[in-house]
């Protein structure tokens, strides 16, 4: 130890290394003595700020383009069915495809940023619906010509999408 009187000052006192008392397990333990600069704020004060564009990007992102796709497509017929009998009707039907398309690109963006388990079920699910919807359409195909009545191939793409959703229910609980 030093003969040193002690400071007044806990700033201005000498410090004494570690290793000056190694059989002493009680002395790194000890409460650290009050630094001369204030404590960080109280971690309930800072409260971080995030916008809901931040936390529901994708979401609102397919909502709009899903809008965009409902107005194109509710203005196309329209504009078909007042005239029935123009040559250009063909190319105003397809309107609607550029926002559909553009929903499309924003659900492989999504796909694209889920973790490997998440691709997974997705996948799965996909598998599951794809394979589904064939057999549901295959047979039906066979049961049109037994009689019962043509459907429009517009029930598809909502069969597939049901059946997607049932899948991703299905493996993400067989994965839980």
């Amino acid at each position: 130890m030093t003969e040193q009187p002690p400071s007044p000052n806990p700033a201005e006192a000498p410090i004494d290394p570690l290793s000056t008392h190694p059989a002493s397990p009680f002395l790194r333990t000890e409460a650290p003595a009050p630094v001369a600069f204030a404590s960080p704020p109280n971690a309930m004060q800072v409260v971080p700020v995030s916008s809901t564009w931040v936390l529901y990007r994708t979401q609102i992102e397919f909502g709009l383009a899903m809008l965009a796709y409902l107005m194109v497509l509710v203005g196309s017929v329209v504009v078909v069915q007042a005239n029935p009998e123009a040559s250009w009707r063909y190319v105003v039907v397809l309107f609607p495809v550029a926002p559909a398309a553009f929903v499309v690109w924003l659900f492989v963006r999504a796909l694209a940023r889920l973790d490997e388990m998440q691709k997974r079920i997705q996948m799965q699910a996909f598998g599951f619906s794809l394979g589904s919807t064939a057999l549901i359409t295959f047979g039906y195909g066979f049961l049109e010509g037994a009689g019962l009545p043509h459907l429009n191939w517009t029930y598809v793409l909502p069969l597939m999408a049901v059946l997607w959703a049932l899948g991703a229910a299905i493996f993400t609980w067989r994965y839980r």
